[in-house]
């Protein structure tokens, strides 16, 4: 009975393990809320759903451990899907399209990363800046008006393979990736070594601006990605694509277990946060709630995520 307890509270200590418990108590309330909870094509739009918060994420993830934040990632998701259908209707090239998308968001991130770290600007105001800027491109660029988009893109956003959408499968096999290289790779755990101790890491040897400027622009990169994404799904893309994706995907990195202060996180805690918030959307849908309502409980949950880590980083202390 001892050796119980002492794993449940063990297992608490992990916020992968209180997400989780998070994300099945959900689950189980509209299963019986619901009748349409259980059936496999909303199981399946849930997961649809989820995959462009959690494949964004992923980047964020690896920039808040490192000690920063981005907060254009909503923006760079529409910048990037609005030049990716642009250069694809005006070269006729779908290939140069796709490239073209990810080498925005690339570039965003490239930008981002060198704001911090050349030009010592501050993480939150850096990305607060190209978050505007990068909405004001997009919108410069199609004076507001969606371009059509489909061809490969169309396939990732919106195809299916086996009836499972290749969006989250996408995020699947990426959420392997990014963990393999944070856990197992030199860079990876370069990462987190400057998150939790920068002045240590640079006397080691680590080289703080190059880490943090490959973090950003890996963000960007999968924001271009998450773009491409979304835009193929809706088969055109509004230069105001991702307008409020910066909050779901702060959220779900936060409450996957992500520590602010920089240091700590897993990338599974990401999914399962992913998961967490594209689950609670469809909860609004499937109960009627006021749409307006989800704006508020997204707030709550960055409070409610940000506040529990506080009281188990408290714990560990005492």
């Amino acid at each position: 009975m001892n050796q119980s307890l002492s794993f449940i509270r063990d297992l608490g200590k992990h916020r992968e393990a209180s997400v989780l418990a998070m994300l099945a108590a959900v689950a189980i309330y509209l299963s019986f809320a619901s009748d349409y909870f259980l059936e496999p094509r909303n199981l399946l739009n849930v997961g649809r759903q989820a995959s462009v918060v959690a494949i964004v994420a992923l980047g964020q993830a690896l920039v808040i451990i490192a000690r920063g934040i981005d907060l254009s990632v909503g923006s760079v998701i529409g910048l990037s899907a609005v030049v990716g259908a642009v250069l694809m209707r005006d070269t006729g090239s779908e290939t140069i399209g796709l490239v073209g998308g990810l080498a925005t968001g690339l570039a965003c991130g490239v930008v981002n990363g060198l704001l911090y770290t050349r030009f010592r600007i501050n993480p939150f105001i850096a990305t607060l800046g190209t978050l505007s800027i990068a909405r004001g491109i997009a919108l410069l660029m199609t004076g507001g008006i969606p371009v059509p988009f489909g061809g490969f893109a169309e396939f990732v956003g919106a195809g299916r393979i086996h009836n499972i959408p290749v969006s989250f499968l996408l995020m699947i096999v990426l959420a392997i990736i990014v963990h393999i290289f944070a856990v197992r790779t030199v860079t990876g755990r370069e990462i987190y070594a400057i998150g939790d101790n920068p002045k240590a890491s640079r006397l080691a040897g680590v080289n703080i601006h190059y880490i943090r400027l490959f973090v950003f622009a890996l963000c960007g990169l999968l924001a271009g990605l998450g773009g491409l994404i979304l835009a193929g799904n809706l088969a055109s893309a509004d230069p105001n694509l991702g307008m409020g994706y910066e909050l779901d995907v702060i959220a779900a990195v936060i409450l996957g277990g992500t520590a602010l202060s920089g240091g700590r996180g897993s990338i599974i805690g990401v999914i399962i946060g992913a998961l967490l918030m594209a689950l609670l959307n469809n909860a609004f849908v499937l109960l009627g709630i006021s749409a307006y309502w989800q704006v508020v409980t997204k707030g709550l949950v960055i409070i409610f995520a940000v506040g529990l880590d506080g009281l188990q980083r408290r714990g560990d202390d005492d």
